[in-house]
């Protein structure tokens, strides 16, 4: 049994030394690696969570409840352009999805959100500092990502949805594609702009 253990605990600790010495060695990059892998794991939740959601509230009036906010200019072929752009209709339907979409995609963004606060400056960043003046600044900083996410949306979510939909003739099932695919999107977005402000917020002591 003391043989067993032994070879166990030589296991265990070959690559657990090893990631040590890296961290050592290699703080920053050790460090975006963490962040990266905490990242991944949370956009798979995510790709798990809105499409359950957004089927729940597609099954309610909310489908049918325009969701139009922000309007910045206009569209290339002179129809409004809006942050938050969300028709009523169902997207097969050739709607945006309304109020039913809207909420889908927010409420498994804000879940994630919550996940990765705590993930992250627990685990990543080993955060010490008051943790209710990092969620204020961590707040702020989502709300201006999401905005900023949203207006880039704006350019590549229908003609993804077209691609799929009609394009290639898929379908409920292109839907469904288009919808994982512009949450990945959006979940890259978030990502590549998360890391240095948390870098930030997180401060290490």
């Amino acid at each position: 049994m003391s043989n067993i253990n032994a070879s166990f605990k030589r296991m265990i600790s070959g690559p657990v030394g090893l990631w040590t010495r890296y961290k050592e060695k290699h703080p920053n990059i050790a460090q975006f690696l963490v962040f990266f892998m905490l990242s991944n794991g949370i956009t798979v939740l995510q790709l798990v969570l809105m499409p359950a959601f957004k089927k729940m509230f597609e099954q309610t009036l909310l489908i049918d409840t325009s969701f139009q906010i922000l309007r910045l200019g206009q569209n290339f072929d002179e129809s409004p352009y809006y942050v938050f752009d969300y028709a009523s209709g169902a997207i097969s339907a050739s709607g945006g999805g309304g109020l039913a979409y809207f909420l889908a995609v927010q409420i498994t963004i804000g879940i994630a959100q919550v996940i990765n606060f705590f993930a992250q400056r627990s685990i990543t960043f080993k955060s010490g500092g008051n943790v209710w003046k990092a969620a204020f600044w961590y707040l702020i900083a989502y709300l201006l990502i999401t905005i900023g996410a949203a207006a880039a949306q704006g350019f590549y979510k229908a003609p993804i949805y077209d691609l799929f939909m009609n394009t290639w003739g898929m379908g409920s099932v292109g839907e469904t594609t288009a919808d994982l695919i512009t949450m990945i999107i959006n979940s890259a977005i978030s990502f590549w702009i998360f890391f240095p402000i948390l870098k930030i917020i997180f401060k290490q002591k």
